[in-house]
């Protein structure tokens, strides 16, 4: 399964102790097996340093241990030119959801509601961190 998780999964993961930093542990645990496959790109890996810096204060060796967790999955090509449907709320969001669809993600992973509305994106669901973290129990 191979899995890309939004840029605000990896910031609670990293800013805050709760369910996104227990899905980002658990699923660590799993990368590389054969059963999970963790896929991030570098706008999500850019957005996050500057997120880290701009809204939490973190930089310097806390933002460089984020980036390390970062480098530890597998990196989908940034650039990749995808249309998103009319209905699609966020054009920001645009180069992640393209990442993760060049990568071939299974599922993505996000805590975004005007996303998690649409429920699937060109045949990649979209799910909450809850039930990703639920979804990934069953397979440890």
């Amino acid at each position: 399964m191979r899995l890309f998780f939004d840029t605000n999964v990896w910031i609670s993961a990293f800013a805050a102790k709760g369910l996104c930093r227990d899905l980002v542990r658990l699923a660590l645990a799993l990368h590389g097996g054969t059963r999970v496959t963790l896929v991030t790109s570098g706008c999500v890996a850019a957005e996050t340093a500057r997120i880290l810096g701009d809204k939490f204060n973190l930089h310097g060796e806390s933002v460089d241990a984020a980036l390390q967790v970062l480098a530890l999955c597998e990196q989908a090509q940034d650039g990749a030119i995808w249309q998103p449907p009319e209905n699609f709320p966020d054009a920001d969001d645009v180069a992640i959801i393209a990442a993760a669809l060049a990568a071939q993600a299974d599922l993505f992973i996000t805590g975004d509601k005007a996303l998690l509305a649409l429920g699937a994106v060109e045949g990649m669901p979209i799910l909450e961190p809850r039930a990703a973290y639920l979804r990934l129990r069953g397979l440890g």
